[in-house]
């Protein structure tokens, strides 16, 4: 597997997790997991709710342990290691913070229990608390600082220890959407700035693409694909990458007559990945609707049910001939003129596309 070397200073540890397997009963949460991290990466973990992404988190966390498998960092074998040796720290979407300690006693905590020097605790709190532009709030308490504030003390103090790996689990989810932004911005540009290792779990697909270097995407305790946030969109490598990741139409349609384009709307797209001897099965072919052009024609063979104005990007509904609705993202600019009742015709951006 390529790993990524995108981080500025790759100062952080390289992670391994090998054949990690974990079962509750009769569920598989996770199913031989294989995963390599690359010093300084940030690397997300996306799926559906049951995929196994927290549980794989909590098992690198030492929180959890697989029933099989192993865990790596630096080369070295951590599986059995408790979770307070493994030089790692996590961020939770609770925050977690003591509500009796202060924001610079909060950052201090670890530091205080490694028997760190209380005027060295206290200078390392005030450089992280300035390094998340709260240098000050150090003696606000936690009821006193927004949701944003409390997270950035949090991460704050998870890099207090100067952990060889940074653990995200879903870190943004508690905060209302401005503030996820800018948060995850700011979590971002710091984890290139310092060039820490990171896994991170997250359902947000926004959140997953515009954060990490590479994005892993489960599914039923397996990985599916493990690449770019870019090729992860663009090509994905399996059908439920496809559904999964973005938006996506789903439009049955047949199988040309080389097996390697399907028919949608009087013309052919191509496949990607051939069919092979099937000429007229009918398959279900997914199209994003980014990918999807719609021009306004008296004589044309879609009609537009709906438009849904969204800032820059407008979705436009049209119904095929065959009863097919399809979603169209335009720019609002050019969806000006697709009203609902009218006609329009109906084109595709020349890509391949996948098939379930």
């Amino acid at each position: 597997m390529t790993l990524s070397t995108a981080t500025e200073t790759a100062t952080g540890s390289p992670v391994r997790l090998s054949g990690l397997r974990r079962t509750y009963g009769a569920v598989t949460a996770l199913d031989g997991l294989d995963l390599e991290i690359a010093p300084g990466e940030l690397v997300s973990l996306l799926g559906p709710s049951g995929c196994g992404k927290t549980t794989a988190l909590r098992i690198v966390a030492g929180l959890e342990h697989a029933d099989s498998g192993a865990v790596l960092v630096d080369g070295k074998e951590i599986t059995r290691v408790p979770a307070n040796k493994r030089g790692m720290s996590m961020v939770f979407q609770s925050y977690s913070l003591f509500p009796n300690l202060t924001a610079g006693e909060n950052v201090a905590f670890g530091l205080r229990l490694r028997g760190v020097s209380p005027a060295a605790r206290r200078k390392r709190a005030a450089e992280l608390l300035e390094l998340v532009a709260l240098d000050n709030h150090a003696n606000r308490y936690a009821h006193e600082l927004s949701g944003g504030q409390q997270q950035r003390v949090a991460l704050a103090r998870a890099l207090a220890i100067e952990p060889r790996v940074l653990l995200l689990d879903e870190p943004l989810s508690a905060l209302d959407a401005k503030v996820r932004v800018q948060l995850r911005d700011e979590i971002r540009g710091l984890q290139r700035r310092l060039g820490i290792t990171t896994l991170c779990v997250t359902h947000d697909q926004e959140e997953a693409l515009s954060m990490s270097d590479r994005v892993a995407v489960m599914n039923a305790g397996r990985l599916e694909q493990c690449a770019s946030p870019d090729v992860v969109y663009t090509r994905p490598a399996t059908a439920f990458v496809a559904a999964f990741v973005g938006a996506m139409n789903r439009v049955e349609g047949a199988v040309g007559p080389a097996g390697d384009v399907v028919e949608i709307a009087g013309q052919r797209l191509r496949l990607a990945r051939p069919i092979g001897n099937t000429p007229g099965a009918l398959v279900t072919a997914l199209i994003r609707p980014e990918s999807v052009r719609l021009t306004p024609a008296v004589d044309g063979t879609a009609k537009v049910l709906r438009s849904s104005f969204r800032g820059p990007v407008t979705r436009v509904t049209v119904l095929l001939g065959d009863g097919t609705e399809l979603d169209s993202d335009l720019p609002s600019s050019a969806a000006v003129d697709l009203r609902p009742g009218e006609l329009a015709e109906v084109g595709f951006v020349d890509e391949p596309v996948m098939t379930v």
